[in-house]
C-alpha cells in the first residue's frame, strides 16, 4: 500500500502538514494529529463492522429466500357462508390472522401424512398466540370425498383440500399455510442447542417414538424431540395426547428461538433460520417480508402468552372404512368458530397454558 494510502488511514509518516504540527518549545508534538489518527481508525473499524453485519443480514435474507418454497397451498373455494346447522356465517374482516401449520411425517418420496395439524390464530392486536390442535383422526366431512379422518383430506388433495375441509368444519377463513416435515423439527432443535419442554406424561422407549421421556421437564436434542412429537402408542389418549405434546414442543422451540441466548448469537440465528426454512413450503401470498413483519409484531410474546386448545371432540368410535376415529363435538366446534371469527379466543373456554 502506498504512503499516500497509509496516510489516508492514519498510518503514514508523521511529517507535519501545517505549521501548527511542529513541536512546541518543550519538544512535545500537539495531540491534534494523533487524535485525528485515532478517530480515523475508529471510523474504519465501525465501517468494517457495519459492512460485516450488513453482509451477514444480507446473506441470511438470501439464504432464507433461497430455502423457502412458495406453492399453491390455498383452495380456490371460498370460506363457507352457512354453518352445518344452517346458521349464516359472516367471516369478519380485520379480526386477526389464521395460519395453518402442517407437519408432514414423510419418510420417502410420497407426500406423507399430515401428522401435525395446528391452526395458529394471531389476534389483530397480537398480545398472545392461540394454537388449536386438530387430531388427525377427527372424523369430518371432506369435500368431494364424504366422511373420513381429517388427515385423509391431505392424502386426497394436499394442502388446498385440507384447508377447505377445515374452513367448512370451523366456519372460518384460513389466511396462510405453512408446511414443514419432522426432519425440520429435528434440525431446528439442534440449531438452538436443544429445547426444554414439559411432558404431561412420560413413556418408555418401546413405543413408536423409540425414546424414553420422563414426566415433567425434559431437555431434548433433535433426535429426542423427534421421538417426543411422534410418540402416541405409549400415551394415555393416543393421538390426543400426542397433539398436546406437539403444541408443547412448538411453544418450547418458539421461546428458545426468540430467547436472548439465541438472538445474541449470530451463528445460532443463522443455523436456526437455515434449519427452519430449508424444508418450509408456504402459500404464494406469504412473502418473506410478511413473515418478517409478523416476527417483529410477536417479538414481545412471553411463555404465558401462548395458549393451546384441542379441537372439540365428544369421544372415540370406529368407522367401517376409516377405522378408529375421534367424534366431532358439533356444538363445541361452533363455539370455537365463533370465537375465532370474532377474534375473541381469550373468551373460549377450552384453552390452557402449558408450562
Amino acid at each position: 500500500m502506498s504512503g499516500q494510502n497509509l496516510d489516508l488511514l492514519g498510518f503514514g509518516d508523521d511529517r507535519p502538514e501545517r505549521p501548527d504540527d511542529a513541536p512546541d518549545e518543550g519538544g512535545q508534538r500537539p495531540p491534534r494529529r494523533r487524535l485525528r489518527r485515532v478517530l480515523t481508525v475508529v471510523g474504519v473499524l465501525v465501517l468494517l463492522v457495519a459492512l460485516a453485519v450488513g453482509g451477514f443480514v444480507g446473506y441470511l435474507g438470501w439464504r432464507v429466500s433461497d430455502n423457502v418454497t412458495q406453492a399453491d397451498l390455498l383452495p380456490t373455494a371460498p370460506p363457507p357462508t352457512v354453518a352445518s346447522d344452517g346458521t349464516p356465517i359472516t367471516i369478519g374482516r380485520d379480526k386477526g390472522t389464521n395460519f395453518l401449520l402442517i407437519g408432514s411425517d414423510s419418510r420417502g418420496a410420497d407426500r406423507g401424512r399430515a401428522d401435525v395439524i395446528v391452526l395458529v390464530h394471531v389476534p389483530k392486536d397480537p398480545t398472545s398466540i392461540q394454537m388449536v390442535h386438530f387430531p388427525r383422526d377427527l372424523f369430518v366431512d371432506i369435500p368431494g370425498h364424504g366422511k373420513n379422518k381429517i388427515n385423509a383430506a391431505y392424502a386426497f388433495g394436499g394442502e388446498p383440500l385440507l384447508v377447505e375441509t377445515l374452513q367448512d368444519l370451523v366456519g372460518i377463513k384460513i389466511d396462510h399455510v405453512a408446511r414443514t416435515d419432522f426432519e425440520g423439527f429435528k434440525n431446528m432443535t439442534d440449531a438452538v442447542g436443544g429445547v426444554r419442554v414439559y411432558a404431561e406424561e412420560g413413556n418408555d422407549a418401546n413405543g413408536n417414538g423409540g425414546k424414553a421421556i420422563q414426566k415433567g421437564w425434559n431437555t431434548l436434542d433433535g433426535e429426542q424431540a423427534l421421538a417426543f412429537v411422534r410418540e402416541r402408542y405409549e400415551l394415555s389418549e393416543g393421538d390426543i395426547s400426542r397433539g398436546k405434546r406437539q403444541l408443547a414442543f412448538v411453544k418450547a422451540l418458539l421461546l428458545k428461538a426468540t430467547s436472548g441466548e439465541t438472538v445474541r448469537n449470530p451463528l445460532a440465528v443463522a443455523r436456526f433460520a437455515d434449519a427452519a426454512t430449508k424444508n418450509l413450503v408456504v402459500d404464494r401470498d406469504l412473502s418473506i417480508g410478511t413473515m418478517k413483519d409478523y416476527a417483529l409484531e410477536l417479538r414481545g410474546i412471553r411463555a404465558s402468552d401462548v395458549v393451546f386448545a384441542t379441537a372439540p371432540f365428544s369421544g372415540f368410535g370406529t368407522d367401517p372404512n376409516a377405522g378408529s376415529i375421534d367424534i366431532v363435538d358439533e356444538q363445541g366446534m361452533a363455539l370455537l368458530g365463533k370465537a375465532l371469527r370474532a377474534d375473541r379466543m381469550d373468551d373460549y373456554l377450552d384453552v390452557y397454558v402449558a408450562p
